[in-house]
């Protein structure tokens, strides 16, 4: 399914999703190209919209460039072992030093980037 439009009433709340039925379609030479399929639009009733959205990496005009924090290879922020990066006592975890990744990965490297914080600040760390 993709949606193709959020309905809702002249308050701003969300009613209702539009919804088309999709399928891929072979090309010769190339990846398979996503279809709308003919008479399938819907509508959907919905009280809660949720964007899920593509990670493409960090914002790097603003605060990454202000601070001269480096960035890796794949522009994601370059992170040392304690989650520390470039630019002493700012630290980075997650999506944004990894890149694109599982919820899980982020929670792990989260709890890493606490204990790095706690060393910088206490000069050792009794966290685990």
């Amino acid at each position: 399914m993709q949606t193709k439009r959020i309905l809702g009433d002249d308050k701003g709340q969300v009613n209702a999703i539009e919804v088309v039925e999709v399928r891929f379609v072979a090309q010769a030479g190339g990846p398979p190209k996503l279809e709308k399929v003919p008479g399938t639009v819907r509508i959907l009733p919905a009280d809660l919209v949720l964007l899920a959205m593509g990670f493409v990496g960090p914002e790097k005009p603003g605060l990454l460039a202000e601070l001269g924090v480096k960035l890796d290879g794949r522009g994601n922020v370059a992170a040392d072992d304690n989650k520390q990066t470039s630019v002493p006592g700012i630290f980075a975890a997650g999506d944004m030093a990894r890149g694109q990744s599982l919820v899980v990965w982020a929670i792990a490297e989260g709890r890493d980037a606490a204990i790095g914080i706690d060393r910088y600040l206490m000069g050792e760390t009794v966290l685990d």
